[in-house]
């Protein structure tokens, strides 16, 4: 098996057998594998690792997911909006501490009174750091109208995760109504990409009924769909959503996360100069998983500057780590494990996706 396994990287264009041949290797072949992305990263984009200061603004959403803790009909979540000054004091800091990029993520909404504080919140942002802070938002599907006003405010990147390129398994894991439209997903994705941005997406590894051929499926997707940035992270399952009884189908969580490094791998070879992000989930099961992942293939991590007091709020799915530190304390943290894995800290650059810029 080990001969295939290098026969495999050897090839200048991996296959969907291939893919999935390599999503089940562990061990001495898994090595191979990071090997192989390791020197992918090293020789395409380099040794940086650039920083996000993310900013988790409000938990109110308007979506019932059946994986997300901040689902609409989680009675037992303590709602949260950050106020305006909050979230400027966050950009703020990261901007005054070379981050030169932050994430503002949020539950989904798409009223008129959101969409007009996200613009507004743009323009001072923006205003406030003399447009040297590059702006990623990952604010879910909005129309065309929508995304437009955010880019020409000041949002240059946008991620919008799939969760899962197989329409039979995304309808498994959403409510069966509009409001949960697999093409609708589809069409927002290729709405970001016609309006300008950096466009991102990304699953989630190890959910129930997932196969290693729909993941194989998941980075073709991504490669077909041709992204400029990643994030994607394990499954790890919360116990006030309806997917929590499905737990005893699940793989173990070392083997979720053992395949996420996998995947991540593997997207780094068969796309070697977009951005991936280390998750944090990652680091939820394995405190050294944000380093293993900036090893073979991440290039990008997100130093939470959310004000401390609502991190706890926060929390998509159990055990998520750092909801008790503050953002001098993450961010000095975030150094530490880039230098852990081997890399710089790419300060003072907003690190887009080269990508991007070759495709443009």
């Amino acid at each position: 098996m080990k001969k295939n396994i290098e026969d495999i990287l050897a090839k200048d264009e991996l296959e969907f057998q291939d893919i999935v041949t390599l999503l089940d290797t562990e061990g001495d072949e898994q090595k191979l594998l990071f090997d192989k992305a390791q020197q992918v990263q090293l020789d395409c984009i380099g040794k940086k690792v650039f920083y996000r200061g993310l900013v988790e603004f409000s938990n109110v959403c308007s979506k019932n997911c059946f994986y997300c803790g901040i689902r609409k009909d989680n009675t037992s979540v303590e709602r949260y909006n950050l106020e305006d000054e909050h979230i400027l004091e966050a950009a703020q800091f990261a901007w005054k501490n070379k981050y030169a990029s932050m994430v503002l993520q949020a539950g989904e909404r798409s009223d008129d009174f959101f969409i007009n504080r996200v613009d507004n919140l743009l323009q001072k942002i923006k205003e406030l750091t003399n447009g040297e802070l590059g702006i990623t938002i990952s604010l879910g599907e909005q129309t065309e109208e929508t995304y437009k006003r955010w880019f020409k405010s000041g949002a240059h990147r946008y991620l919008l995760r799939i969760e899962s390129s197989s329409k039979v398994l995304y309808n498994q894991i959403h409510p069966d109504n509009d409001e949960h439209d697999f093409e609708r997903r589809l069409s927002c994705l290729r709405t970001l990409r016609k309006v300008g941005y950096q466009t991102g997406t990304g699953v989630m590894v190890g959910l129930p009924w997932q196969t290693y051929e729909d993941l194989a499926r998941d980075l073709l997707f991504m490669r077909d769909f041709d992204i400029d940035m990643c994030g994607m992270g394990p499954y790890i399952e919360h116990q006030d959503t309806p997917l929590y009884k499905h737990k005893n189908i699940l793989w173990p969580i070392k083997k979720r996360f053992s395949v996420t490094l996998n995947m991540i791998a593997i997207l780094r070879i068969i796309m070697k100069d977009i951005n991936i992000a280390a998750a944090t989930a990652l680091q939820a099961i394995d405190p050294m998983g944000r380093e293993k992942a900036l090893r073979i293939g991440a290039n990008v991590i997100m130093p939470n500057i959310t004000p401390t007091l609502h991190r706890k709020d926060y929390q998509l799915y159990e055990n998520k780590p750092c909801t008790d530190e503050g953002a001098e304390d993450c961010g000095n943290c975030m150094s530490m494990r880039i230098e852990l894995a081997g890399r710089e800290v790419g300060l003072g650059e907003w690190g887009d996706s080269k990508h991007f810029f070759k495709r443009k």
